[in-house]
C-alpha cells in the first residue's frame, strides 16, 4: 500500500502557566487572545512554542470564508506575496493550506470543557485525522458550534474582534507575542 507517513506526534516543551495571552500583530491591527492552558494544554503549549520561536512571523492568512473562519499559520505562505496567497497560487514551498511545522499534536476537543466555537474563538485546523493539527489555526467569524465536536478551541479573543472581521486571505501575521496576564 502506498500512503503518506504521518509526522511524529509532538509533545510541546513550553511550560504552560495558565495566564498566557497571545498578542497578534497583523497587517490589519492587533488582536489579543486569552489562551486556555487548562482546557487545551497541548495546543496552548504547541502554539506558544511556535510563537516564541518566531514561526508565525511573516506568514499570511491563506483561507477566508465569510461568516465562517479566517485561517493562517501555514509556513508555505512565508515567501509568498499577499496577492499570490489570496489568489490561491502555489508558493515555492507548496500550496497554501498544506504546510505545517513537521509534527502533529494530540486532539483535545473531547477533553476540553470549554471547547466552544464562539465568535472570535481561536482553534487549530487539522486534516481528517483527529491528531493531525500542527501550526495552522483559525479564528471563528461568528459562532460555529458545528465544529465543537471535531476541532480544538484553545483561546478566546479578548480584544480586536473588529480586526479579525477585517482580515482576509493574503493579510500578514507580522508577529505573535506571548504575554502573561492575571485572569
Amino acid at each position: 500500500m502506498f500512503g503518506f507517513a504521518q509526522p511524529e506526534l509532538h509533545t510541546p516543551e513550553y511550560d504552560v502557566m495558565g495566564d498566557e495571552v497571545a498578542v497578534f500583530e497583523t497587517s490589519k491591527g492587533t488582536v489579543r487572545v486569552r489562551l486556555d492552558g487548562e482546557g487545551a494544554p497541548i495546543h496552548v503549549g504547541n502554539f506558544c512554542e511556535l510563537a516564541t520561536m518566531g514561526f508565525y512571523d511573516g506568514l499570511k492568512f491563506h483561507r477566508y470564508v465569510p461568516g465562517f473562519v479566517i485561517q493562517g499559520g501555514d509556513p508555505n505562505t512565508r515567501d509568498m506575496s499577499g496577492e499570490d496567497v489570496a489568489a490561491g497560487k502555489p508558493g515555492p514551498d507548496g500550496m497554501p493550506g498544506t504546510g505545517g511545522p513537521g509534527w502533529r499534536i494530540k486532539a483535545e476537543f473531547a477533553s476540553n470543557p470549554r471547547n466552544s466555537h464562539v465568535d472570535g474563538a481561536l482553534a487549530m485546523a487539522r486534516s481528517q485525522h483527529p491528531d493531525s493539527a500542527g501550526s495552522q489555526f483559525y479564528f471563528c467569524l461568528g459562532p460555529q458550534h458545528n465544529l465543537d465536536s471535531g476541532y480544538t478551541v484553545f483561546g478566546t479573543t479578548i480584544e480586536g474582534l473588529d480586526v479579525i472581521g477585517q482580515l482576509r486571505a493574503g493579510d500578514e501575521i507580522r508577529h505573535i507575542e506571548i504575554v502573561h496576564e492575571a485572569v
